[in-house]
């Protein structure tokens, strides 16, 4: 049966960030992920997950100035002592929250440089990333993103995605494979999955039009479940949505998952 985390950067946002570590326990979780952990002290996100019984499967190394718009720095030329201080600052989270995958956000790309060498320093990146996290027991992700969500961004195709990790090694780094932005920029989600779940170590999932949960939209999710757990996928898929209204209340969708 699939296994689902929510996504606490977007669901429950009714209350307050640490809040939610209990919200998400008491809808039938047992796994959360989310972008950033960085403006909480590490000790304080892991008590929560202790207390509500909740393992923590992904969040975001940082992403530059998220603020300024930037999203991430790892296919960047000549930002690559700044993303090593932040992935080293991602793994000590990760350390203290038992977290096994980290995601790598590959960055906007820039006006006038080659994409050759964006693809080549993104494979250096995560070479070296590799080799911090894997002894630790931590795998780095990378995610093709969407062009309508973020204009502009590096990483936009399985295919594209695949052929880093093929370049690296399938065994340090895996596909963060996001069934959303695939629906949006490819479509023939249970096809792709086929074909990328070998190298996939995460899934994530949101209805399309309007990111909103599984079944306000145009996929057929339980056909899409079905052939995933059919297909052998035993990681988490995090739930990186926008609850249409409360979240609990937009939570029948996941009833016959719980357990």
């Amino acid at each position: 049966m699939p296994r689902f985390a929510a996504n606490l950067s977007m669901m429950f946002n009714e209350v307050p960030f640490l809040d939610r570590f209990e919200a998400a326990a008491k809808a039938g979780f047992k796994a959360v992920e989310f972008l950033f952990p960085y403006d909480f002290a590490a000790a304080d996100i892991a008590a929560r997950l202790k207390d509500n019984g909740l393992q923590q499967v992904l969040f975001n190394a940082p992403p530059g100035d998220w603020t300024k718009g930037e999203r991430g720095q790892a296919a960047l030329p000549g930002r690559q002592a700044e993303f090593r201080e932040g992935f080293k600052r991602a793994l000590d989270y990760a350390a203290a929250l038992s977290c096994p995958r980290i995601h790598v956000m590959s960055g906007l790309a820039p006006a006038g440089v080659a994409h050759d060498s964006m693809t080549g320093t993104l494979a250096a990146n995560l070479a070296w990333a590799a080799e911090q996290a894997n002894p630790a027991g931590v795998k780095p992700v990378i995610e093709p993103i969407n062009h309508r969500d973020i204009p502009g961004f590096f990483l936009n195709t399985l295919a594209q995605g695949a052929a880093v990790i093929e370049a690296v090694g399938p065994d340090k780094v895996g596909l963060q494979f996001d069934l959303y932005h695939c629906q949006i920029t490819e479509g023939d989600l249970v096809k792709r999955v086929e074909k990328y779940l070998p190298i996939t170590a995460h899934m994530q999932v949101a209805d399309n039009p309007g990111r909103n949960e599984p079944g306000t939209g145009e996929v057929n999710w339980p056909f899409v479940f079905k052939k995933i757990d059919e297909l052998g996928f035993r990681g988490w898929i995090g739930c990186e949505y926008r609850p249409a209204a409360e979240t609990v209340a937009g939570l029948g969708w996941f009833a016959p998952y719980k357990g």
